[in-house]
């Protein structure tokens, strides 16, 4: 079956090819692409410059930068139905810019906007030079084969910030609702399915579910344009089974997202800030005459292309440092092979050498030069992932990040603690005030400590620096919780301490760990993969018992589940107020563990957007000062 990634890359593909125009010769058509900020977002973890090339397209640009005049070359245009973009396609059809103009909105454009490009189209005498108008329905960027976020742009108008506010407006939260429900329907067009929804009372989640069921109900009823009926949008063939679609609201669980995490992608984006599968390091390239350390900037690109990233980003990142060194290790093999190729073949002369040339052993030759192209690309991607781990390696021994991690975990799993809480606070050589905080903001929400015990902490981490306006929020936000409840939510998977890294350091790693705990952590379903679990298999427990049950093919709305217990296959998992790598992975740790179990299961994860801590905090402090 397709993935979202596959569904997503054939839709701009069949875009880019002018939406099916006959192309009579195997000569590309030649073109340029035309995008704002948003369209650019979700092209680039998805088609890299090589590939849009071969797609035919010789240039391009932002639709809001200066663009000189290209005649006799047809221009894709893909952006949102904003006002200020069809002001700026306005001018490039009165400027006559290019010869042809294929327009496609991210999302659909309204009638009335609709009826301004064609006034601005007549003004212009442009209206012979626009080929068609497309509305794409690709309104979400996909990061991973089973993982896409809304926004990345402009994200703050869909944040948890902009969706808790104390003083936010109605007509604000129906804007905020309607953006979020219109890019799951963009995701659920572009699958070519209607789900089934399943969602709790009471908060956004409910909103944003039952504005979608409406939204699905009234495409799927009409006949004459239906969007799951028409020929570009067609489901799996002889697929009877319907996903279901999970919306979570992210007060259900808070702490996840503080939780210092132990795996290669979670800490590149806590550690390094990774954004659209892109990460921005400095390298360090020497010393300046001055005696200053000099530095580059080096863009790592991250995709499924990498085989390594591929294989390791859910590892835990012990695992992923050894994994490195067993790579560099195979590739100084492979290059002291080639290297030493001509003597291993008895060459000593250029004569002798020209004899060999005709003997069997050309083959071995030809084989290692026409494997050189692939020595450097994986000397590329070791340089890069060396890189990469030796940026999230030197955060971990600098802040204690394993300490966190391994204190979070027996938090989470009711274990005893070796060491107090309020120790590691005072400590100042322990991580920064962002670690202390995190740390106690998950100790306060799983524990239940006295006003006393309190005062304490809040002092202690007022003293270490912390900004207390996040934990002032979880405070009240706590208070209208019933907390031991949510408590029972965390069970945590506990961690064990191994011996440290005996292939590293036996065999001389690049790697210096002496100070890092090599931790094993047990496996453990996080509060909303248990969820998940409860309700992709329709058992009924007191904590989704009353979710709601909404089915946009049933003519009547019934808002409780069918007495029929029929299991799902698949599900979307989608988090309104932000996501974040921890809760990806342990889904797919969840899926991999029914997959071997004998169980075929497939889980989708989405988000409003994505969130590291940091923003997250971030957010919370915003909230704390509106209160204010």
């Amino acid at each position: 079956m397709s993935t979202i990634r596959e569904k997503q890359i054939n839709a701009l593909k069949q875009m880019l090819n002018l939406n099916g125009q006959d192309n009579k010769t195997d000569v590309p058509i030649w073109k340029v692409l035309i995008y704002d900020r948003v369209g650019q977002d979700i092209i680039s973890p998805l088609l890299s410059v090589k590939e849009l090339r071969e797609l035919g397209i010789t240039l391009h640009m932002q639709l809001h930068s200066d663009r000189e005049s290209i005649p006799e070359v047809p221009a894709i245009y893909f952006c949102a139905p904003s006002d200020e973009n069809l002001c700026r396609i306005g001018q490039d059809l009165q400027n006559n810019l290019y010869d042809i103009y294929h327009l496609n909105f991210i999302s659909p454009i309204s009638r009335q906007k609709m009826e301004d490009l064609a006034l601005a189209a007549v003004q212009s005498g442009a209206v012979a030079n626009i080929q068609k108008v497309f509305d794409q329905y690709l309104n979400f960027i996909t990061l991973e084969e089973d993982f896409f976020v809304l926004r990345h742009q402009n994200s703050d108008d869909i944040s948890y910030h902009a969706l808790n506010r104390g003083e936010i407006k109605d007509t604000e939260m129906e804007f905020i609702i309607d953006t979020i429900v219109d890019g799951l329907f963009s995701v659920f067009v572009t699958l070519g399915t209607v789900p089934v929804i399943r969602c709790p009372k009471g908060n956004a989640a409910e909103m944003v579910s039952k504005k979608l069921d409406k939204k699905l109900r009234e495409n799927v009823w009409n006949s004459r344009n239906s969007l799951f009926q028409s020929e570009g949008f067609k489901s799996e063939p002889m697929s009877f089974q319907r996903p279901l679609l999970i919306v979570l609201d992210r007060n259900s669980d808070i702490a996840t997202p503080f939780h210092h995490t132990w795996t290669y992608q979670a800490l590149a984006h806590d550690v390094l800030e990774l954004s659209l599968n892109r990460l921005v390091i400095e390298e360090n390239t020497g010393r300046s005459p001055a005696g200053s350390v000099r530095s580059k900037p080096r863009i790592c690109e991250l995709n499924n292309s990498d085989r390594f990233w591929s294989q390791h980003k859910g590892s835990p990142f012990p695992r992923v440092a050894e994994a490195i060194q067993e790579e560099l290790e195979q590739y100084r093999v492979f290059e002291h092979e080639v290297k030493d190729l001509k003597s291993s073949m008895g060459v000593d002369d250029e004569a002798e050498a020209e004899g060999l040339f005709i003997s069997n052993n050309t083959a071995r030759l030809t084989n290692a030069v026409n494997s050189l192209p692939q020595l450097m690309e994986l000397k590329r991607l070791i340089d890069m992932h060396t890189s990469i781990a030796t940026g999230i390696l030197n955060s971990i021994k600098s802040r204690r990040l394993d300490t966190y991690f391994e204190i979070e975990e027996k938090i989470m799993s009711k274990q005893t603690l070796d060491s107090g809480i309020l120790d590691i606070i005072n400590d100042p050589e322990c991580g920064l005030p962002e670690d202390k905080l995190r740390l106690f903001i998950i100790y306060y929400l799983l524990t239940n400590i006295s006003d006393l015990d309190y005062n304490k902490f809040e002092a202690a981490l007022t003293n270490a620096g912390c900004d207390l306006n996040p934990l002032l929020y979880i405070r009240r936000w706590r208070n209208f919780m019933k907390i031991s409840g949510y408590q029972n939510n965390y069970e945590g998977g506990g961690t064990k301490t191994v011996s440290m890294f005996s292939k590293l350091m036996n065999q001389g790693s690049s790697f210096v760990m002496e100070g890092v705990k090599n931790l094993v952590v047990k496996k453990h379903n996080l509060p909303f993969t248990r969820i998940v679990d409860e309700l992709i298999e329709m058992r009924q427990t007191t904590q989704t018992n009353d979710y709601c049950y909404l089915d946009p093919k049933q003519v009547k709305i019934v808002e409780q589940a069918p007495k029929t217990k029929t299991e799902f296959h698949e599900a979307i998992v989608f988090v309104v107020g932000g996501g974040n790598y921890i809760e990806y992975q342990n889904l797919m740790d969840y899926v991999k563990q029914k997959t071997s179990g004998g169980m075929n299961k497939k889980i989708i994860y989405g988000s409003t957007t994505l969130i590291n801590a940091k923003q997250f905090l971030e957010q919370l402090s915003l909230l704390s000062q509106d209160a204010q």
